[in-house]
């Protein structure tokens, strides 16, 4: 099942490179909620696991993070 994630890049990507990440996510059968480019660079998306776990090998190299997605509260 997929989770909702947000994922960041690195400043360095591509937006070639940028455009081929977020097909995987597609291809794979996930979904892309919003795309980030201004001060962060990536998005949100429903990314199956197989993709998960093929994004989380690239971390620290392309990829600067992924994080779950969901709602922030404060008291």
């Amino acid at each position: 099942m997929s989770q909702k994630f947000i994922v960041t890049f690195k400043d360095s990507v591509s937006k070639e490179d940028l455009k081929k990440y977020k097909d995987q996510v597609k291809d794979a059968g996930g979904k892309i909620y919003q795309e980030y480019d201004g001060v962060l660079t990536g998005f949100a998306a429903e990314i199956p696991p197989q993709t998960l776990e093929s994004f989380k090998s690239l971390q620290g190299d392309v990829i600067e993070g992924i994080e779950p997605d969901g709602e922030v509260r404060i008291q």
